[in-house]
């Protein structure tokens, strides 16, 4: 985990790559909550055996499902002291990029792209989060990410 002591030791860091987070293996009890969440009961997702049959050989996540594990990388990956809180701002953009079999292993890697002071003793970030899967080449999702964060 990459800690930062404060935001001020940020904004010099933009252009770096400053964090990779922990591997999460996705799981099909992970898949079917959130179909069951989200109301997306696509076969390829929740029907395994017809999803071994079927064009990725397995039961794949949804692609929202990826997305929506941004948070624990996040949590996983840096740490930045000296504040009280820290909000998901939204997303500028968002590439699903191969498909996550069940059972695969991800991590994200976090490039900060922006660092800008908002008011309320904040900083609002962007982040390029690229999600990988192990043993491919290939990121799973890509996204650039806006994080507040208040001192």
């Amino acid at each position: 985990m990459k800690v930062f002591e404060s935001l001020a030791e940020l904004p010099p860091l933009v252009g770096q790559e400053l964090a990779t987070s922990d591997w999460i293996t996705v799981t099909q009890q992970q898949v079917n909550l959130f179909a069951e969440a989200t109301g997306d009961h696509q076969w390829i997702h929740v029907d395994v055996e017809r999803a071994k049959a079927g064009p990725f050989g397995a039961p794949i996540a949804h692609g929202f499902l990826t997305l929506s594990l941004l948070p624990r990388f996040f949590e996983s990956a840096l740490e930045i002291r000296g504040t009280r809180m820290g909000v998901n701002y939204g997303l500028n953009r968002v590439r699903f990029t191969a498909p996550v079999p069940v059972g695969s292993r991800l991590r994200a890697t976090m490039k900060l792209l922006e660092c800008l002071p908002i008011a309320g003793d904040g900083m609002q970030m962007t982040w390029l989060v690229t999600v990988q899967r192990e043993g491919s080449d290939k990121p799973v999702c890509v996204a650039e990410s806006l994080t507040r964060r208040y001192a």
